[in-house]
Order: C-alpha cells, then structure tokens, then sequence
C-alpha cells in the first residue's frame, strides 16, 4: 500500500561501517523502496551497468545541470561530478515510492535543505580498531588509502549526533533488524 508521498531515507557512514550491505538487506525486505543512482562524469568501470549502478554524463552536461539547479545534491569527488537529480527524485516521492540513499555526510546535510522531513540514519563502527581491522580486511587499498578513510571516517563520526538515528553495526543481523525497525517506524 503506498501513501501519497514517499519518504526519504537517507543513510550515511564512514567507509568499512557496513552501510552498504545493510542497505542491500534492507532492499532485500523492501523491494518497494527505491533506490537513489547518482549522476556521475566518472567513466565506467567495467561491472558497472547505465542506470544501474550510475547514470553517465559529461561534465559539460553536468555542469549545464548545475548551473539549471537540476539536482538536489551534488559534489566533486577526486575529479568527478556526482549529483542526484531534483526532478527524478521528486517524481519518485509523489509517485508514493519511499527512496533509500547512501550518501556520504556532505550530501546528506544539502537533502536536509531541501528534504528536511528525510529520515537521517548514520551506520557506526564498533570501533576506530574494528574499523581499520575490516578496512584492511578488504585488500583492495593501499596503506595510504586507509589512512585516508580512517582520518575521514573521524571527521564524518563527529557529525553523528546531528543524525535522527545511529546504528553501531556490531553484529550484523541485530543491524539489520535495528534498521528495518526504524523504516518500518516511518512507512
């Protein structure tokens, strides 16, 4: 059953907290809910699919949506233009369709402006340890880069509290019930 405007939900955290495989279980109980694909003018890497993973532009296309004030939120990262579109996004909502963003803490506090109804859910790590362990865990960065991301994941925890709701992904399945719990609060 869907109400006449959906919601958002967004969802923020440091890198090797967890936030996108809560988010996969969570689609996995919802598969109702929407979820948000990013603009980007980063080329694709090779298992990444059009409108599945992001939607491709150029940067002048980008730019040309920017100076429009076509998204909702925007940010360059490493050299690359990444947005969400106002108009999808609003299309999405008044079609009753809830929408789940995972969005780093920049971007959550530009959806505030406009959204500021959205439910802010900010994934935490156990630990600064357990959060390097699983970051190194992963192999796939040098040391340099996980020294980025922790000093990162630093600044983004101290924005914590201005979140409605934080979650400490300690164990996974009791994450994830907490997080289906506080969607299903609000839908």
């Amino acid at each position: 059953m869907m109400r006449n405007r959906g919601q958002l939900f967004i969802v923020s955290a440091p890198s090797g907290a967890g936030k996108t495989t809560l988010c996969n279980a969570l689609l996995e109980r919802f598969p109702d809910i929407r979820f948000s694909i990013s603009y980007t003018t980063r080329p694709p890497r090779a298992d990444e699919r059009e409108g599945i993973d992001y939607h491709f532009i150029t940067e002048e296309e980008f730019m040309k949506r920017t100076e429009a004030g076509r998204w909702a939120e925007w940010a360059e990262v490493h050299n690359n233009f990444y947005g969400t579109s106002s108009e999808s996004l609003n299309e999405t909502l008044s079609e009753g369709y809830d929408i789940l963003f995972e969005i780093d803490v920049q971007g959550t506090f530009q959806l505030l402006k406009r959204y500021p109804d959205s439910v802010t859910i900010f994934i935490m790590p156990p630990s600064y340890d357990v959060l390097k362990r699983r970051l190194e865990s992963r192999s796939t960065d040098a040391k340099d880069v996980i020294a980025t991301r922790i000093l990162n994941a630093e600044k983004e925890m101290a924005e914590k509290d201005r979140y409605r709701h934080i979650i400490v992904n300690d164990q996974l399945s009791e994450a994830v019930e907490e997080f289906v719990s506080i969607i299903e609060k609000y839908r």
